[in-house]
């Protein structure tokens, strides 16, 4: 269901695809919050005037995983399309734009492949991590360098309940909780929340706001082992769409790692014409 929101249309669709079956939830729900330090660079190897070198780098890498090189991402936009203020966290789906670009988001943390922090850091590609504690906590250190990339670190809830079925009390215990450890262990805050499964009543933008967070972040497209699960019946990737992927590895992905599942996701991407923006930037 789309909302009108200060003259801008947000969405508001709850979604049941997220950490389903094969995820490592321990409650059985989907994770996180906060921004990273600088802002990752532009996908496709753009970079500062004259960083001629940095290009070349960026667009050997893309050869090296093969994935088609993608067009750097245009600048953000000087006024977000998603307002954010201190009403009612709106609910977001897709980013209103007529750009061709998307928004990665990796929920959860049980996978810590070494490989895909080497891989996110030579295609220069920005993502925000949704994480939860529960999941996290054997090994905080892992999301280390992958903030340092620029990449966000946001909430997805302390243990990853179903919030709908959680009191508002539980709820605000589940969200605000994760908000404190995240911004201990990563230095910030984060503005961002997304549910587990998607899973949302009233009671849970009441807590989100009441802890802090500027807005609830669905997804239009989740990320499978080999291919992307659509919600629209066209089964295209839409300017501003986001995209729900997960820190999952071969138990998970039958014999799949998640490096390999990440390419086939930015193949797809690439291969539709699209490229990855910061979400953060629009929202």
């Amino acid at each position: 269901m789309h909302i009108k929101a200060a003259g801008l249309i947000v969405t508001g669709l709850v979604l049941v695809t997220g950490c389903s079956a094969g995820s490592s939830s321990p409650k059985a729900a989907p994770t996180a919050s906060g921004t990273g330090p600088a802002a990752a660079p532009s996908p496709g190897g753009s970079t500062a005037p004259g960083d001629d070198g940095a290009a070349a780098g960026t667009a050997a890498a893309f050869r090296k995983w093969k994935i088609k090189p993608m067009a750097p991402a245009p600048a953000p936009p000087k006024v977000k399309p998603v307002r954010t203020g201190s009403g009612v966290p709106p609910v977001v789906s897709d980013v209103p734009t007529k750009e061709k670009i998307v928004f990665v988001t990796f929920d959860d943390g049980a996978e810590k492949d070494p490989k895909f922090v080497t891989m996110m850091g030579e295609l220069k590609i920005p993502f925000t991590m949704f994480l939860t504690d529960d999941i996290i906590r054997s090994d905080y250190g892992y999301f280390k360098p992958l903030q340092k990339l620029g990449n966000s670190i946001m909430n997805h809830t302390l243990t990853h309940p179903n919030l709908r079925t959680e009191s508002e009390s539980a709820q605000r215990h589940e969200i605000c909780t994760q908000q404190t450890k995240l911004k201990a262990e990563y230095g910030s805050t984060p503005r961002l929340f997304r549910p587990p499964y998607g899973n949302l009543n009233e009671a849970t933008k009441t807590a989100a706001k009441s802890c802090g967070l500027q807005a609830l972040i669905l997804w239009r497209e989740s990320m499978q082992i080999k291919g992307m699960q659509y919600q629209r019946g066209d089964k295209k990737l839409h300017p501003g769409d986001i995209i729900l992927a997960h820190f999952r590895g071969p138990s998970e992905l039958k014999g799949t790692s998640m490096t390999t599942m990440t390419a086939n996701m930015l193949r797809e991407i690439s291969d539709q014409g699209f490229t990855v923006a910061r979400l953060e930037d629009y929202v």
